[in-house]
């Protein structure tokens, strides 16, 4: 596999440099919806640094923005120590790559000639073979797009965006639709741009990708941040190890739940209690003798490690995204 050589400017990384990208205030409407509303948000160099949220919750919106493909009503806006709306914005929008939710690629062009296509728009780019190799096509360089896998397309949709060797790569949702080895895959292209020296800004609204690919996750929902930390950290922050899910008939009330030996917390999400445990030696007992004792009926009750998802459901009391 290759591997990406960084641009010399690539080196300014950390919380001392000057942000990759920044937002202060930013506003946002679309008649009368809210999009966004008032944001603050930093980049740091060197950084995967992921919006994590439901669909709506302005996450695109947040992108496009700073993209400089939408304009902002509000707020101040930085990128790359730049702001979209003078003379240096060509020059800019070079030093980006950008892989939008969808990318339309003409169906009849093989990969070849689509990079080839895409390297033309900028005046410095890495070698056609070289970005072929990084996402793993070189034995369909020939195929036309039409012919590729929907996992294929998104690689060549990234490659794309890596072509013109960003410094700062914009990501809307990178693998929706994705099986997971198809995902895995843009995972790897990711992380190899990522520990070449790039910086990465992705929207997901899959936990998995979230914690795997990013230092830093602020979670989003109705275009404000609710909470941003590495993802261990905002894990940690829920005070549970573990997450028991049941659903009981008839129904237990909430202060009950929450009062069980062990239970750090509760939340309700789809018809079933969700419980923050810090002990599950302690809960799940305390938790059973309490349903026998009232003797309501067990339909279903699993358990599984806190992850992200949980850390939105505690703070929003519904889940991230739709099974």
């Amino acid at each position: 596999m290759e591997r990406f050589q960084p641009r010399e400017t690539r080196d300014r990384q950390g919380e001392g440099a000057e942000p990759a990208a920044r937002c202060r205030g930013l506003v946002k409407r679309y008649e009368d919806v809210l999009a966004v509303d008032g944001l603050d948000l930093e980049v740091r160099r060197g950084e995967c640094f992921g919006l994590l949220g439901p669909n709506g919750a302005g996450k695109t919106t947040t992108v496009e923005i700073l993209e400089g493909l939408t304009a902002p009503d509000d707020g101040v806006v930085e990128v790359l120590g730049r702001r979209w709306g003078g003379a240096s914005d060509h020059a800019l929008r070079e030093r980006l790559g950008v892989q939008l939710q969808e990318t339309q690629l003409g169906e009849k062009l093989t990969v070849e000639e689509t990079l080839r296509l895409f390297s033309s728009f900028f005046s410095r780019s890495r070698p056609i073979a070289e970005v072929i190799a990084t996402v793993e096509l070189e034995e369909k360089a020939q195929a036309r797009v039409g012919k590729l896998s929907g996992g294929q397309k998104q690689r060549l949709a990234l490659a794309c965006a890596l072509v013109s060797d960003p410094e700062l790569l914009f990501l809307d949702e990178p693998t929706t639709g994705l099986d997971p080895q198809a995902r895995l895959r843009v995972w790897e292209v990711v992380e190899r741009f990522r520990s070449g020296g790039g910086t990465v800004l992705l929207t997901t609204h899959y936990m998995e990708e979230a914690s795997r690919l990013c230092d830093r996750v602020a979670i989003m929902d109705h275009g404000r941040i609710l909470a941003l930390d590495r993802p261990a950290a905002l894990i940690a922050s829920l005070g549970a190890e573990q997450i028991v899910e049941i659903r009981v008939r008839p129904e237990l009330p909430a202060e009950l739940l929450a009062g069980l030996s062990g239970v750090t917390g509760v939340a309700r999400t789809d018809g079933a209690w969700k419980l923050r445990v810090g002990r599950i030696g302690d809960a799940l007992p305390a938790l059973l003798a309490e349903i026998e004792r009232r003797g309501v009926a067990l339909e279903s009750l699993a358990t599984h490690q806190a992850t992200l998802e949980d850390v939105f459901v505690s703070m929003t009391g519904r889940a991230l995204r739709d099974e």
